[in-house]
């Protein structure tokens, strides 16, 4: 299996999963069609299907271009929600197979949109597993609550994405981390892991390079969002002295 990412708009990605043993290819959130396309004809690999995380334009809106540019296109998407040019819908724990050798399952990870599939992908046995997490889960950080609560958010991050394998490399929707880790390093300014994860990712931006993917192992030590549970950073959340940006968004994850 390999994984390749695709630049769309201004910060989004969308990635290409393919098995090696039959060039099939998945495409994930696929905004920018032509570049999709571009990128398939560049691997030499067929177009089987779309994976669609959530309904938002900026991650669904090249569906129906893909299903014109590639006839008998497959697009899956969340049970829950509205995606446009969605062929197939998917709940919790449904499966998909890719080629012969890619297995995929579908993660019911509500919260920024009632429907939100995260996609559970690994090789032949088990190996190499990433998840594709959409706007739930970014490097060090978490989507907005557009359509559902903290209580769902915390069981999206810490329950369902965080009982995945340590190993497990996390390829999200859109470059943030370096924002975010600065907001980590406000909550938990004495995280040495974050201090030296936020130094590697400016050096990754400014030399042009992604800083995606992470692992749900560094997302456990640096995303204040999946630490909810330390103590140190609940005592951060509910301080009336707190002025820092986005510590309304990050009580409301808190649950203070």
């Amino acid at each position: 299996m390999k994984i390749f990412h695709v630049p769309c708009l201004e910060d989004n990605f969308a990635y290409l999963i393919i098995d090696e043993n039959t060039q099939e290819a998945a495409v994930v959130d696929p905004v920018e069609p032509d570049k999709i396309f571009e990128a398939a004809n560049q691997h030499q690999v067929h177009l089987k299907f779309v994976l669609t995380t959530h309904h938002h334009w900026d991650h669904a809106g090249g569906n129906e271009k893909m299903k014109q540019l590639v006839p008998g296109l497959q697009v899956y998407g969340g049970s829950f929600d509205n995606v446009k040019g969605c062929t197939h819908q998917l709940d919790n724990g449904d499966k998909l197979q890719l080629g012969s050798h890619v297995n995929i399952l579908a993660l019911h990870t509500p919260c920024h949109t009632k429907g939100h599939i995260s996609y559970y992908v690994t090789g032949k046995d088990g190996e190499d597993p990433a998840v594709f997490t959409g706007d739930t889960l970014f490097i060090a950080g978490c989507g907005k609550f557009f359509e559902g609560t903290a209580e769902q958010m915390y069981q999206s991050l810490c329950q369902t994405l965080g009982s995945l394998p340590k190993p497990t490399q996390v390829y999200c929707g859109h470059e943030y981390t370096v924002k975010n880790l600065h907001f980590a390093l406000t909550v938990e300014p004495d995280n040495v892991k974050t201090q030296h994860k936020l130094s590697w990712a400016q050096q990754q931006r400014e030399a042009g390079l992604p800083t995606i993917p992470s692992t749900i192992e560094d997302e456990w030590e640096t995303n204040p969002f999946m630490r909810v549970d330390l103590p140190d950073l609940q005592v951060c959340s509910s301080s009336s002295l707190c002025h820092l940006p986005g510590k309304d968004a990050c009580s409301k994850l808190f649950f203070l």
